[in-house]
């Protein structure tokens, strides 16, 4: 489909839900499982632990066809993990510490050379190691950057997000989380056209929930969607990162932003009817590839 390669790089882990059931997560993960199902071949970079968890992580990577070549190993840390609660209909994420995804090793990167996308989150960010290899990933990355935007207490803090920022040319947030990032004023148009130029970003999405999203691009054209009603909602986890994967899977084939825009907010709104942030049925997808005519 593309010459262009897309590079993932952050967290992979299991979401465990109240009911007892456990998923496969991690904001990143999740983006590079839908872009292979796209048909994008991602090249995810991430860590597991030398456990059963990593062991079923490295075993459904293997069934979903992915590439292998970024994924490490971790003697002495565990394989992620985080308890995931809904309140009030939104998830709530308790997120375990020193996991092995926060070890993300430098020397052991073996990610292409190319013009392509280069996707990461913030979470991962949380460990001086893992953020020294994804500085080094971007140092030798010639395309261009897209940053996705996730602010878990008490994992982040501001002054190193608004640093990634400066090398991104694409971000994604929610509306609370450009409050906490940037001075608003209340009117979002005008709020993201300045935080546009002010990091001079090719584009800025920032999402509303049930509201939908907004879109800025360099000629300050700001695009809109806002989601059709879902007959059953399951739960909302990763639809954010559902969203994120059809914005790459946009760029990296050239789509009009507004439809881009169009289409992740369709695939969302699906994706709110499974249980979790991953579904291991690749015929799920297969509405949307020939509607898209990927």
């Amino acid at each position: 489909m593309t010459n262009k390669p897309v590079i993932v790089f952050g967290e992979v882990l299991f979401d465990h839900f109240p009911d007892g059931s456990r998923v496969l997560g991690g904001a990143p993960f999740n983006v590079a499982w839908h872009l292979q199902a796209f048909g994008q071949q991602p090249h995810f970079v991430s860590r597991i632990g030398e456990d059963a968890t990593g062991a079923a992580i490295s075993a459904a990577m293997q069934h979903w066809a992915m590439d292998m070549t970024g994924l490490q190993r971790d003697h002495s840390h565990p394989t992620g993990s985080v308890e995931v609660s809904i309140e009030h209909g939104e998830p709530e994420y308790q997120i375990v510490p020193e996991q092995a995804y926060d070890y993300i090793d430098a020397a052991a990167l073996a990610a292409p050379e190319g013009s392509g996308l280069l996707y990461h989150g913030t979470l991962a960010l949380r460990h001086p190691v893992a953020a020294s290899a994804l500085a080094q990933l971007i140092s030798r990355h010639q395309g261009r950057v897209f940053i996705d935007v996730n602010l878990r207490q008490p994992w982040w803090h501001k002054a190193a997000v608004l640093e990634w920022l400066n090398r991104a040319h694409w971000v994604k947030l929610n509306q609370h989380e450009l409050a906490a990032l940037y001075p608003v004023s209340g009117e979002l148009n005008a709020d993201m056209r300045a935080f546009r130029a002010q990091y001079n970003l090719d584009g800025l999405i920032v999402t509303s929930g049930k509201h939908g999203a907004r879109a800025i691009d360099r000629n300050e054209t700001v695009f809109s969607v806002t989601p059709q009603a879902v007959a059953k909602v399951v739960d909302t986890v990763g639809a954010g990162d559902a969203f994120s994967s059809v914005l790459l899977l946009g760029l990296n084939l050239d789509w009009p932003l507004a439809l881009t825009l169009e289409r992740a907010q369709s695939f969302a709104s699906a994706l709110v009817s499974q249980r979790g942030a991953t579904v291991n049925d690749s015929a799920f997808y297969q509405t949307f590839i020939k509607a898209w005519v990927l």
